[in-house]
């Protein structure tokens, strides 16, 4: 498993490093983890899918696993996505963590899959998972994913055209890949029983 986080900054606050030092992974999974500094996110996960898919070792692992800075990531959230991914018909899984707003924290869980195969039309309105939410958690599909916590079949990326992750004023990179996904008839989901922390280090708010 490849393990990608990007940083705008040359570090990272302890809290965020600490989640992750205690992840825990199936047994047996070989991982190599990339912290790239100082890059637009898009061009950072674009460039680090690239290498990861050209070398010759990393190139034949399964996993992608994308973790951003300002995500504090349950324990166990790697077993999770794992078995959800696994289970599943689905490309890419994440976990549940919600936009920064005290108005309306939105779930990062985007479009309903099912208007899409009825009518074509791509939406990535939020879902509401509090049903999902119930019970532990359960897994939701959907249209699109962020990439805070979020765990992708590397061999989707061979299936479309470089680069993945690309930010305009109208998307996200995370959005931008999901659209381009989607299209080319791959398939998301959100995990709510992974739920992940987002922080906003300003302020010490974790939403």
């Amino acid at each position: 498993m490849s393990i990608i986080i990007p940083s705008r900054t040359d570090y990272v606050k302890i809290r965020f490093w600490q989640h992750i030092q205690q992840l825990q992974f199936p047994m047996n999974t070989n991982r190599h983890l990339f912290h790239v500094h100082g890059a637009e996110v898009g061009k950072a996960y674009s460039e680090q899918v690239r290498t990861i898919l050209d070398h010759p070792e990393l190139g034949r692992w399964k996993y992608i696993l994308t973790i951003e800075d300002d995500n504090l990531v349950p324990h166990d959230a790697v077993i999770k996505l794992c078995e959800s991914i696994e289970l599943g018909p689905f490309d890419g899984v994440g976990g549940l963590y919600f936009v920064k707003s005290d108005d309306m924290p939105m779930p990062q869980c985007y479009g309903d899959p099912e208007k899409f195969a009825r009518t074509g039309v791509l939406d990535f309105v939020p879902r509401d998972v509090t049903e999902a939410m119930k019970h532990g958690g359960s897994i939701v599909e959907c249209n699109g994913i962020a990439m805070g916590c979020s765990l992708f079949r590397a061999e989707s990326f061979r299936k479309v055209p470089g680069p993945w992750f690309v930010s305009s004023p109208s998307h996200t990179q995370d959005l931008d890949w999901c659209t381009k996904a989607k299209r080319a008839g791959m398939r998301f989901a959100c995990d709510t029983r992974v739920r992940v922390g987002h922080a906003d280090w300003n302020t010490g708010v974790v939403y």
